[in-house]
């Protein structure tokens, strides 16, 4: 997620996560850290087109084999009573984990979490978030930073500690939360990207 984020509250005071969810509507770009609004900058038109793809190909997969349900941003989760709200790229929360999903934010950690990186948050996808992520509770965990041409894969252990998983020698990596989906990290440094009805068909949905 983007994030030329101005680390100052907009308002005097903190304020709790849901007169923050009462005071944002559906197109508001901020999130929620420790009682502070921090504002979120509009992505980049690459960073929206890598978005774009991952939601097409992931969202199609997933619908089609009715695993449970992927959101894009702006749409907010919130893993633990004491970690901030936030809103990644993209989420996806299995079929069985579906009561979690609210009006307006997720009310637990989402199966899996995509961030795609921009210059600006990149110290603050692979820092606070990664951290974050783990305490709340996110079991898979991916980073596409198109710039340095680099994605990163973390999985929870049975520690509760992320792992990062390493692709194939082919740059192929198998996602382990979602049954049968893969993807090759190589489509995100392509341009212009692959185009996603290829893609599908590669991954036997269409």
């Amino acid at each position: 997620m983007p994030d030329s984020q101005a680390r100052v509250s907009e308002r005097s005071r903190k304020i709790s996560y849901e007169e923050f969810l009462e005071g944002c509507d559906e197109d508001s770009l901020a999130e929620w850290i420790d009682g502070d609004v921090v504002r979120v900058s509009p992505a980049s038109r690459r960073h929206q087109a890598i978005s774009d793809f991952v939601l097409r190909v992931f969202g199609d997969y997933v619908e089609q084999r009715e695993l449970g349900q992927v959101i894009s941003a702006p749409f907010q989760m919130k893993t633990g009573p004491h970690l901030g709200g936030r809103e990644p790229d993209v989420l996806f929360v299995g079929r069985e984990h579906l009561e979690r999903l609210k009006e307006t934010y997720l009310d637990g950690p989402a199966d899996l979490v995509v961030e795609v990186v921009s210059p600006e948050s990149r110290l603050r996808d692979r820092g606070e978030k990664l951290a974050e992520y783990e305490m709340g509770g996110v079991h898979e965990y991916w980073i596409i930073d198109a710039e340095k041409q680099q994605a990163d894969f973390y999985l929870l252990d049975a520690d509760g500690h992320y792992e990062r998983k390493r692709t194939d020698a082919e740059g192929t990596y198998r996602s382990h939360v979602v049954p049968g989906f893969w993807l090759n990290e190589r489509w995100f440094w392509q341009e212009p990207l692959p185009r996603a009805l290829s893609v599908l068909r590669e991954l036997g949905v269409v």
